[in-house]
Order: C-alpha cells, then sequence, then structure tokens
C-alpha cells in the first residue's frame, strides 16, 4: 500500500485531532488517507491539526484542509490553527479573506430606470470621449497643415500602401459579388414586366451611390480599421504610446494622423473601383444569363448613370473613410494594458465603424433625395 501521503483522525472526549503525515502533494499518487470524516461528535469542542510527520506539502493540502474546517464550522465546533505550518497558517488566512469577500449578498436585479439611467451616463461619457479625440485631430491636422507635427514620413507611405493596393483584392472579389447579386434580384421582378433592360439601370445606381463606397468601407473596417486598433491597443500594452509623450512627441500626430490620412484618401479610389467592378459584374450576368445585347446594356448604363451619382458615392467615401479610421484609432488610444483589452478594442472598432457607416449612408441618403443629387 502507498502510505506517502495519509491522514488521521482521533477523538478524545472534546477535542478532535485531525493528523496529517507524509507528502501532500499533487504529484502524489494514489494517497492512502481514509475519505474525510462525514461529521464529528456532539460532545466535540475543539479541533486541532498535528502535523509534526508532514513531509511536503502544497495546494493539495489546503483543500483538504479546508474541507475539514468547513465540516468543523457546521458543527460549531472551535479550530485551533497553532499545529499547522506558518506558511499553511497565512495561505489559510488569505484563503478564508477573499472567500468571506465572494460570499457577499447576491447583486439584486436594478430596475428599468436605473438601467435607463446608466445607458444614458454610458452613452454622454462615450460621446464626450469622442468629441474630445475629434478635437485632437483638429489639432493634430492644423499642426500637420503649418509644418509643426511629427511624424514618419515612411508611415505615410506604408499606411496609403495597406489601405489602398493590398485592399485591392478583397474589394475586387466583394464588388464583383455584389454586381451580380443585384442584377440577379432585379432580374426576378423585372423579366416579369419584360424589361430586363433595366437592370443595368439598378446595378449601375446601386452600385455608384449606394454598394460601392458602403461595401469598400465595411470591408476596410473589417480588415483595416481593426488592424488600426490592434496595433494602437498592443502598443498601449507594452507602453510605447507613454514613450512617446516621455520623449514629447504627440501619440496623435506621430501615430494617428498618418493612419487616418491615408484611409481618407484612399477610400474614394477604392469606391471608384468598387463601382466599376461591381458594374462589370451586373454586365455579364445581364449579357451573357439574360441574354441583352452588349452595345444595349452598355447605352442603358450610360445614361442611368452620371456624374452626380458617382459625386453622391465619393462624397459618402470620404466620410467613411474617416469614420473606419476614427474608430480604429479611436478604440486603440482607449486599450488597457491586457491582452483581452486589445481583443476588446479590436472587435468595438469594427462594430462602431459599421454602425457608424450604415447611419451616415442613410443621413446622406435622405439628405441627397432631399437636394435632387
Amino acid at each position: 500500500m502507498n502510505t506517502e501521503c495519509a491522514l488521521q483522525t482521533n477523538i478524545e472526549k472534546d477535542r478532535v485531532c485531525v493528523a496529517f503525515l507524509g507528502v501532500w502533494t499533487t504529484k502524489t499518487a494514489n494517497c492512502s488517507s481514509p475519505e474525510l470524516p462525514t461529521s464529528f461528535p456532539a460532545t466535540a469542542s475543539e479541533l486541532i491539526f498535528d502535523t509534526s510527520q508532514l513531509k511536503q506539502w502544497d495546494s493539495r493540502l489546503l483543500v483538504v484542509l479546508l474541507k475539514v474546517i468547513d465540516l468543523a464550522a457546521a458543527h460549531s465546533i472551535a479550530i485551533d490553527h497553532s499545529g499547522l505550518p506558518q506558511g499553511l497558517q497565512q495561505l489559510l488566512k488569505l484563503t478564508r479573506e477573499n472567500k468571506g469577500q465572494l460570499n457577499t449578498e447576491p447583486v439584486k436585479p436594478s430596475g428599468f430606470l436605473e438601467d435607463v439611467g446608466n445607458m444614458t451616463i454610458n452613452f454622454y461619457r462615450a460621446s464626450f470621449e469622442m468629441a474630445v479625440f475629434t478635437g485632437e485631430i483638429i489639432k493634430s491636422y492644423s499642426r500637420f497643415f503649418t509644418g509643426r507635427a511629427r511624424f514618419l514620413l515612411s508611415d505615410f507611405s506604408y499606411f496609403f500602401y495597406d489601405c489602398g493596393p493590398k485592399a485591392l483584392p478583397i474589394v475586387t472579389l466583394i464588388s464583383f459579388l455584389v454586381g451580380i447579386i443585384l442584377a440577379f434580384v432585379g432580374a426576378v421582378q423585372l423579366k416579369l414586366f419584360g424589361a430586363d433592360i433595366f437592370i443595368a439601370n439598378l446595378v449601375g445606381l446601386g452600385m455608384t451611390r449606394e454598394m460601392g463606397a458602403m461595401m469598400a468601407a465595411i470591408i476596410l473596417a473589417g480588415r483595416t480599421g481593426a488592424a488600426f486598433a490592434a496595433q494602437l491597443g498592443t502598443m498601449q500594452v507594452n507602453e510605447e504610446i507613454d514613450a512617446l509623450k516621455t520623449m514629447g512627441i504627440n501619440p496623435i500626430d506621430f501615430l494617428v494622423l498618418p493612419r487616418m490620412t491615408a484611409m481618407v484618401l484612399m477610400m474614394p479610389l477604392l469606391a471608384i473601383w468598387a463601382d466599376f467592378i461591381g458594374i462589370l459584374g451586373g454586365f455579364l450576368i445581364g449579357c451573357f444569363t439574360l441574354d441583352i445585347s452588349v452595345a444595349l446594356y452598355y447605352e442603358q448604363t450610360v445614361k442611368a448613370v452620371n456624374l452626380n451619382h458617382f459625386a453622391a458615392g465619393l462624397i459618402k467615401a470620404v466620410f467613411f473613410g474617416y469614420m473606419v479610421a476614427f474608430c480604429g484609432c479611436l478604440r486603440g488610444m482607449q486599450c488597457g494594458r491586457s491582452a483581452s483589452s486589445v481583443g476588446r478594442a479590436t472587435t468595438s472598432a469594427v462594430v462602431t465603424a459599421i454602425v457608424f457607416i450604415v447611419m451616415a449612408d442613410s443621413a446622406f441618403t435622405f439628405y441627397f433625395n432631399l437636394i435632387g443629387l
């Protein structure tokens, strides 16, 4: 029998002595100790411990000891810790204190008015932080145009490439598929009225005014906006932003300005590319699936789409690019000091950017229709 660890319980009148023998570690296999006592005699009034034959111990002994103490407390038996090693006594004290803190009264569910109040306070704080960050960006651009902003020119070229050419493959694929989807959706209904040719109008207007800029922005929100948040959040965790402040370098000028400028300038170009690729997708479906002649489809598209429609999409693209960069940089600068904070910042950047993009697109659409653009 393996006797590396053992537990003995001796009862003498009103005193219960629990003795720990041998090696009580997590590496000790097949401990021969009997099961813990399930109860103590009704006459017992005191619990003591004997560790004179205890050789080694770790958290395994602490777990068993806590079970014995809880059992004694359930029988209202006084506990004497003097027989335990000093280190074990300290661990036991710390464990019991933390356990006491955890065993607090259950939190009562908050009421409706309290939830509304908390949401209002959180919304106010978030709005205030966004307003402050917007002010910092405006001040940064004022320093940029007066030649006082400190940044690396290599950062500009890198972010231009990252936001533009590197994003072309995914923007091309998604825009092409969106154009195909618009063409098929239009064909289902327009075929009923023998108006297949108006698929060109649907795809052309849909891509130039709405889907081109919005899909490019949503793609970059998940691709580049999330990367901005992760990069700046990691710098917060590694205290690199604090180091920049210590050296007298404004982190908004050095980190945010290149990212935001690259995104705002590249987004309209990506939107134009997305427009043409989406129109190409609809063109292929119309000509090779719905038997519309190439010349007729081209002529109908040229009649339906004019520069005003492209202008509406480009105006949206500029604002969408700003929102993607703004949300990514804001959440990155707000990131905490842990790895989980970086993950939350990245997720929040994508969600916030997409919500802002959809809200802004709705507002622009309403306003453009109001002014006849």
